[in-house]
């Protein structure tokens, strides 16, 4: 059992038992994937085959890549950023934004392109956030961010895929 799935079950069991949902100050969303979107399933020597060694312990395996050794947390050109592991448009540059964690920053998302789910990994519950399409793991949802939404799309950069705007 890995250490992230057994903390998992630790925090699930004890803490969520012990505090109201509205003490743990993590954004709860209930978000839908857009109609039509058909998810895409493959084996894991495929999803080895199609990622770098570094993307798959991201997307596949809930991993976290360094804060500031990510390119595009500095990319601030026009454009698209779509999940590295099948390419869906997750967010737009209008959406960037510069939170001083490290990480690429977003402040809302491509609706219906994100899925959520509790992580309790660090045993205090957070709010992870999935592509759509793939389930590919791209990084935790805090309601720290600037308005209009109050919210920060925290994303891995190596989950994603950077597609500058033509001229």
């Amino acid at each position: 059992m890995k250490r992230r799935h057994f903390l998992g079950l630790v925090g699930a069991t004890g803490a969520v038992g012990l505090l109201p949902g509205a003490a743990w100050g993590f954004p709860r969303l209930n978000l839908e994937p857009a109609p039509g979107l058909e998810r895409l399933e493959l084996s894991d020597e495929e999803w080895r085959e199609r990622l770098t060694a570094e993307q798959y312990d991201i997307l596949r395996d809930h991993g976290t890549e360094p804060p500031w050794s990510s390119p595009l947390d500095d990319e601030w050109r026009e454009g698209e950023y779509h999940c590295a592991g099948c390419d869906l448009l997750l967010f737009t540059s209008a959406m960037k934004y510069d939170s001083g964690t490290g990480w690429p920053s977003f402040f809302e998302h491509v609706e219906g392109h994100l899925l959520t789910q509790l992580d309790f990994s660090m045993i205090w519950p957070r709010t992870e956030y999935h592509c759509a399409r793939c389930h590919g793991h791209q990084g935790h949802v805090f309601s720290d961010g600037p308005e209009p939404t109050g919210l920060r799309w925290c994303n891995n950069g190596l989950a994603l895929t950077f597609i500058p705007a033509t001229a």
